[in-house]
């Protein structure tokens, strides 16, 4: 322990038998005290063992010794209380009995009441607190020591030891300069005191526990030097070289004439007010064993004794050379240092104070420097980072890195650039500077505390929130705070109907989550922070009612806002969990049984219209005297009375035995659809629900009116409308859609009109319903004739899902419906975990214990089978006839080339859609078919396979067929190529139709006699570099003419990319602004979109403010209500474009309860839109990336809502959960293929093995590419004009301590920083790392298996964390094991891609300790390039970025991925395809009218 607590040491063995501990508790204190009382220690030890003095007296002679030299130690000291006629007195004040309550003074808060070091009074009373009107401190405020032993001035120039006390309460004051420490306290603190950790260094730790128990032969951890904690063995340890000759005592120099500020005499000396204060420059910091130390790591706040020897200069002097200046020795010790602030901006000013003066540090001495410039360091990065954060609340850690890496440290720092390591480094610092500045800010603002980049770092750095006594001293005083950045997004700019739906209709579901949410728990308990008591002084406070208040803010004092909470409730409500939630089943089930009869008087009115059977049906009919006819809306009440009313139209009425019945098609009201309590109370839905009732259960008739979308509809966006569609009468409804209540799809009622003679008992719902329900069922068609087979009956033709299949037709299956006769060469599912791993050479390998490897593709299912059909056939039955429930297939299986015993391999190379035909043949069941696909023999295609290939999905080739047996590849048969020419051409030309019209729209490629669909004239609002247009342009369905991009580089980006477009710079609630108020132009001179150009709206707006999971609440809500989601939907409501998308993160679907969702959709729905949403998965669309992204889909009425595209490529499973649940109810989009995919997964091998090698920081712009693409991802990315020249194929250059720990991290799959060394390197600069020590017990992982401790800092062994335990510049990062164990490990950092795996999400910044540390290259040594995140995203190689390297990895992060987007592109495409059918198809009826009218 540091001298200064010798307080804190259990005394208490002074009266336990104490001959077997004497020596080792001797040993404790033997080097704090004086030499001359060591000489007597020794020299009365010798006499005990040569026996000339007994036990007992040594034992009481060495009590008295210890007990002078502890009052000695302590300066001026209480007498120590006499007990029983031994002295008990030494503990600081303890009294004998607490040994182990470390009573350190000062922690209070940020002023610190001056405890008294008092004996225990009486017999084991404890100390009271005392309450003492302290002076005021110096302006900057500073950090003190805990314990004031400090002689007084006057007893050191008197060289007597004097003792001043003066008496508070009764009570010794512990030395006068603890009065000038402290801060104003004025209120009496009686709270409870803290109970301070005593700050026991570690070698006594080690001693005693090695006395109580035996430990297993435990490698000791090196020696550490008692006061400055520093090893002893460390290389970087230096010694203070000593004084020059001349150099003065503190005293003597402060009444130096250089210095005139005050003389000797003794009473003008003691009536000053504040220290007098001096510059020092050429100064080192050393502890009393002259070892040279930083002043800032928490060694002055635990009472080590530190001094510094400098030349003082007189405070007015701002030249910090030595001239004119007096040398001065062994000042201090000091008591506090702290920070003023930026003297003009760059450097902050550094002071120290001893009990004498105040001194501003100017120059470190030249064997001081490098310490001392780590010090400026850390105070000019937590300046950057607050100056930072307080322009970029949303940035990420890696933005952040980003900033700091391109920052230039200023002139007068010497080093010459800030890397992550140094950020790391100074965390702790960093950390608590944001804290203090939060706290000067206004209660009502966000602190940056909980800013995504600041929650990364805490959790990175393991940084302990809270601490206050130190950081509240060391504040810097932010010059920025004052002129807080207003430079945020606008307020949004909306039509009226999305401001009402934004504004009025949620200001009250706000007040109430307010109501609700006055419950949370304000505090973790634990901090300092919390610990501390109310101020009484901030405006918090003041409304308290015990500081005479109102009571009435339910603030939380100012000072005592706690970090720990905001952070983990920022956390939280950022993660967001997937558990399976159990599947509600949407059928309501038999209605009746929760519905209620009611006594009503019944008549049938007229005859009855038709018999059928027992069943007489009616057109109307009486009920309570009102009249009901077919097609009239009814209520119907629920037996629970807290449910509204089941409302349903009547769609036919009969008598039968059962009574007078009716058939209720339900309507669903807003508030059961996804919209949930944000829907119009009084709009409806049609959904496909319907029931048989007795009339009784009728409660009234209601109105339900059909609101169409006016004649006029595409040109009323903007206008002022009432947010009410109709008035509420209490018996009035309206509704404009069918709702899917599985997918969550809101659509134009679909038009079935019942034919003549049954209008009424015709249910559209029954309709639909039976029509699903048959095209479940697969029936054969046009039978053949086949004496020869009395078992099978065959037939030409079957017909499953609405799509007919024909023999010579090919069909996909699920992997399971057969096998292959070559068993292939699978991957043995290998543990990739080494069990004879060199622990002390590899000491985290044991963290990696489970096999999972991020990004592996081990658990990627299959492909689809492919299969061509030979025949369709049905059992006979017993009696001769064909049994047709049940529609059996004869296939040709095609192998895969992965399927065949060249294995995996052999689909690298080849095209993702070639085949091998195999005579191998299998039965299924037709109920197995997936759906149809077009399999050719290339040599029989008229055009060329690439050609063919890219004419649509579904579309394979085969160019040699397999033979298993014989494992070769041969021609094809004959029978394997003529079935192209079987099928009965039809004249369709290179179409190949085969198959009949009824199915010709599903499945089969687009047919040439196809209408050409043209290209829609689309606005791209948040465009980025451009990756949604791009793949809506590759799908054909858009041309992009305007684009709006507020950054920038990624807007340039756009232009090079679309020359044609017009690219707005600038915010879109500007630009909405102008458009609204009639502009034509911008002011630029650049033409606006008008209303009726913009027939596509695209785009992912922002959602920093409200990402969160947690439920609104009013500041989040007015960040959502002005954020540019709001925007992009009154550009949609402006505009009324035919089709609108929203692109977003997954959780947009979450966020605040899934709130932000509900509100979309309902704008959307208010506007007249079909709309739906889904997340996909970017990986599933031929990407070698997961990338979960939520998609919302709209139509304008006329158009047809799109489905999601199913999912061409298989990918890794646990990355495919895309259901959503909403209110507890789960919805899944509209894929129907699951996980399945036509193709298999794409791999990080596929996406750039042909890349050439490049190294760390390789910067050339344009670079050849050294060699064919190798598959087909690679021919296709590489397009079809050949370019020889690679562009962007670049990468960060790393620091040189990442670089040499990537150079470490093994080739192998699943390679992370747990396989690194611990070595010392000679790094690429020249420097050595260093071994990383690890020096504490781990209560979570124990030791190793060579017995080695496995923890790196006091918080291992459950303490809080020390700052000195801190180690820099080592190849394993002392951050990771610091926080591992709560941080998974931190798998994945400084993680390899693995060629057969895939690419984690592509950031914006590839940073191996970012929230996404996969990012080196599989086998260099080096981060992704960033032409290697543009093909992992499926940017083609010739699309260009813009900017520098950092520009660019960003544009290409924050994009959409190309193949994404044009899967989405085509199935647009397919529904503009299909009304253009439909509208053909009409217009034909039309004319075959009017040509018979004629």
């Amino acid at each position: 322990t540091s001298p200064r607590t010798a307080s804190s040491m259990p005394y208490s063995f002074l009266k336990m038998s104490f001959q077997d501990h004497v020596k080792e508790k001797l040993k404790l204190v033997q080097d704090f005290l004086h030499i001359d009382a060591q000489d007597q220690l020794t020299n009365l030890e010798e006499k005990m063992k040569s026996s000339e003095i007994s036990m007992e007296v040594y034992i009481s002679k060495v009590k008295a010794l210890l007990g002078k030299e502890l009052h000695l130690e302590n300066g001026s000291h209480v007498d120590g209380v006499e007990q029983n006629g031994k002295t008990n007195g030494f503990t600081n004040g303890s009294h004998k009995d607490e040994d182990d309550e470390a009573v350190t003074l000062g922690v209070q808060e940020e002023e610190e009441a001056v405890k008294s070091p008092s004996g225990p009074k009486g017999k084991g009373g404890r100390k009271s607190k005392t309450n003492s009107d302290t002076k005021k401190s110096p302006p900057s405020t500073r950090v003190t020591r805990n314990s004031g032993k400090q002689p007084t001035i006057l007893s050191m120039f008197s060289k007597v030891q004097k003792r001043k006390s003066e008496d508070l309460n009764g009570e010794a004051v512990n030395g006068q300069n603890e009065l000038k420490k402290e801060d104003d306290t004025e209120e009496s603190r009686e709270e409870k005191r803290l109970k301070v950790e005593s700050d026991e260094s570690a070698a006594p730790e080690e001693v005693k526990s090695e006395i109580t128990k035996p430990v297993s032969a435990a490698k000791t951890p090196p020696p550490k030097c008692q006061d400055c904690r520093q090893y002893l063995d460390d290389s970087d340890l230096k010694f203070f070289q000593g004084d020059p000759d001349n150099a003065l005592d503190e005293p003597e120099m402060l009444t130096d004439e250089r210095l005139s500020l005050f003389d000797s005499n003794e009473d003008g000396f003691e009536s000053y007010e504040d220290l007098p204060q001096h510059k020092i420059t050429n100064f080192s910091v050393y502890d009393k064993r002259g070892h040279l130390c930083p002043f800032d790591s928490g060694l002055i706040e635990k009472n080590v004794e530190l001094y510094f020897s400098c030349v003082v200069k007189p405070i007015y002097d701002d030249n910090p050379c030595l001239d004119g200046g007096v040398p001065a020795k062994k000042l201090g010790p000091i008591n506090a240092w702290w920070i003023t602030g930026f003297d003009g901006g760059e450097k902050a000013l550094i002071g120290f104070t001893t009990a004498f003066a105040d001194y501003i540090l100017m120059h470190p001495s030249e064997e001081y420097g490098p310490i001392f410039a780590l010090m400026q360091e850390k105070i000019y990065m937590s300046k950057i980072v607050v100056e930072f954060l307080q322009k970029n609340p949303d940035a990420t850690y890696e933005d952040l890195l980003n900033k700091i890496e391109t920052t230039v440290p200023p002139a007068g720092l010497n080093f010459n650039c800030f890397t992550e390591d140094t950020l790391l480094r100074h965390a702790q610092f960093v950390v608590e500077q944001v804290e203090s500045y939060d706290e000067a800010g206004d209660s009502d603002e966000q602190p940056i505390i909980v800013t995504p980049c600041m929650r990364d770092l805490i959790k990175l750095a393991g940084v302990t929130l809270g601490k206050r006594r130190a950081a509240r001293r060391q504040a810097i005083r932010h010059p920025t705070k004052i002129e807080k950045d207003s430079k945020g997004p606008t307020k949004a700019t909306t039509t009226k109907l999305v401001y009402q739906i934004f504004d009025t209709f949620f200001s009250d579901q706000i007040e109430q989550n307010d109501k609700e949410g006055g419950v949370k728990r304000q505090r973790c308990g634990v901090c300092e922070v919390c610990q501390s008591p109310d101020c009484g002084k901030c405006t918090a406070c003041k409304d308290m009612i015990k500081f005479g208040g109102s009571g009435k803010s339910k603030q939380a004092c100012k000072q005592r806002r706690c970090p720990n909470l905001a952070v983990k409730e920022a956390e939280d409500d950022e993660n967001i969990e997937e558990e399976d939630v159990p599947v509600e089943k949407t059928k309501k089930v038999s209605h009746a049984k929760r519905k209620k009869q009611t006594q009503c008087k019944l008549a049938w009115i007229g005859e009855p219209v038709q018999t059928e059977g027992k069943k007489q049906y009616y057109k109307k009919v009486s009920v309570n005297d009102e009249v009901l006819e077919v097609g009239d809306c009814v209520s119907v009440s629920s037996e629970d009375p807290s449910i509204p009313l089941y409302l349903a139209r009547i769609t036919s009425l009969w008598e039968d035995v059962g009574g007078k019945m009716f058939h209720a098609h339900w309507f669903l009201r807003g508030i059961h659809t996804v919209l949930g309590e944000s829907s119009d109370p009084l709009e409806l839905v049609i959904v496909d629900e319907c029931e048989d009732m007795l009339l009784n259960y009728v409660q009234g008739k209601v109105n339900v009116m059909y609101k169409a979308p006016s004649n006029n509809w595409f040109m009323e966006g903007g206008i002022d409308v009432d947010i009410k569609v109709i008035e509420d009468d209490g018996k009035s409804f309206f509704y404009q859609f069918w709702y899917d209540t599985e997918f969550a799809r809101f659509e134009t009622p679909p038009k079935t009109s019942p034919s003549e003679q049954c209008e009424f008992k015709f249910c559209g719902s029954c309709t639909r319903t039976k029509k699903r329900e048959e095209q479940e069922i697969p029936c054969a068609f046009e039978p053949l004739a086949n004496e020869d087979n009395d078992s099978k009956a065959l037939y030409a033709l079957a017909c499953f899902k609405g799509v007919q299949f024909k023999v010579g037709d090919s069909v996909y299956l699920p992997p399971e419906a057969f096998n292959f006769s070559v068993k292939p060469a699978s991957p043995v599912k290998r543990s990739h975990r080494k069990d004879d791993v060199d622990e002390d050479l590899y000491p985290e390998y044991y963290r990696k214990s489970s096999d999972y490897i991020k990004g592996s593709n081990l658990d990627a299912p299959e492909p689809f089978r492919v299969g061509r059909i030979k025949e369709i056939f049905c059992h006979r039955r017993s009696n001769g006839k064909p049994d047709v429930s049940e529609v059996k297939l004869r296939l040709y299986k095609f192998y895969r080339p992965e399927n065949t015993h060249k294995g995996v391999k052999a689909s690298y190379h080849t095209d993702i859609n070639q085949l091998y035909w195999s005579d191998e043949e299998v039965t299924v069941s037709m109920t197995e078919v997936l759906g149809h696909c077009q399999v050719e023999y290339a040599e029989d295609l008229i055009e060329s396979v690439q050609d063919y290939s890219s004419g649509g999905p579904d579309r394979f080739y085969f160019l040699e067929a397999y033979n298993a047996k014989s494992k070769s590849f041969e021609d094809p048969p004959n029978h394997a190529r003529s079935a192209v020419h079987k099928g009965k051409g039809k004249g369709k030309g290179k179409g190949k139709g085969k198959v009949p019209a009824a199915q010709e729209l599903q499945d089969t490629p687009l047919e040439p006699q196809t209408p050409n669909v043209s290209k829609y004239r689309t606005l791209d609002v948040f465009s980025g570099c451009g990756g949604l247009s791009e793949g809506f342009h590759q799908a054909g369905i858009s041309e992009t003419l305007w684009a709006i991009e507020m950054w920038e580089p990624a807007a340039q980006a756009f232009r090079l990319n679309n020359p044609g477009t017009t690219v707005f710079t600038e915010d879109c609630n500007v630009l909405l602004k102008l458009v609204m108020s009639g502009e034509k132009t911008n002011s630029l001179g650049q033409k606006l979109p008008q209303k009726g150009d913009v027939e596509m709206l695209c785009g992912g707006p922002p959602c920093q403010g409200f990402s969160g999971m947690n439920r609104f609440n009013s500041r989040t809500y007015s960040k959502f209500k002005n954020s540019l989601v709001v925007s992009y939907l009154s550009y949609c409501d402006y505009y009324r474009p035919k089709f609108f998308l929203l692109e977003n993160v997954r959780n947009f679907v979450s966020f605040k309860s899934s709130m932000v969702l509900k509100l979309t959709l309902r704008c959307l729905v208010r506007m007249g839109y079909q709309c739906t949403f889904g997340v996909l998965q970017a990986g599933q669309y031929g990407v070698a990336q997961t990338r979960r992204r939520a998609i919302i889909l709209a139509a304008a009425p006329g158009e047809k809502l799109p489905r999601y595209p199913e999912p061409l490529h298989v990918f890794a499973p646990r990355a495919c959960s895309l259901s959503v649940v909403v209110d507890e109810k789960k919805y899944v989009s509209n894929v129907t293929r699951g996980n399945g995919g036509i193709y298999r997964t794409i791999t990080v091998r596929d996406t750039m093995s042909d890349l050439p090698e490049i190294r760390n920081g390789a910067a050339a712009l344009e670079i050849s590419y050294n060699g064919e693409p190798q598959s087909w991802f690679q021919r296709q990315i590489r397009g079809t004009q050949y370019q020889p020249i690679l562009r962007d194929h670049i990468c960060k250059d790393m620091s040189a301590l990442v670089e040499g720990r990537m150079r470490h991290i093994p080739l192998a799959p699943g390679s992370d920083w747990r396989d690194l060394p611990n070595i010392e390197v000679r790094l690429k600069d020249g420097t050595m790392t260093k071994k990383l020590r690890y020096t504490h017990p781990d209560k979570k992982n124990g030791r190793s298996s060579t017995g080695a401790l496995r923890g790196v800092c006091t918080c291992a062994g459950g303490k809080p964390c020390d700052p000195a335990d801190r180690q820099f510049n080592t190849l394993i990062p002392w951050c990771l094991p610091h926080t591992g164990n709560r941080h998974n490990h931190w798998a994945g950092l400084y993680g390899r891609l693995e060629w057969d795996g895939f690419f984690s999400t592509t950031v914006t910044n590839p940073e191996p300790m970012g929230k996404q540390g996969r990012v080196l290259h599989a086998e260099q040594h080096r981060v992704v390039s960033v032409r290697e995140c543009a093909r992992s995203q499926g940017f083609p190689d010739t699309y260009r970025f813009f900017g520098n390297i950092l520009d660019k990895h960003r544009q290409v992060g924050n994009a959409v991925p190309p193949p994404l987007s044009r899967a989405i592109g085509l199935e647009i495409k397919k529904c503009v395809m299909e009304r253009m059918k439909e509208e053909q198809a009409s217009e034909n009826i039309k004319q075959e009218k009017m040509e018979v009218s004629d």
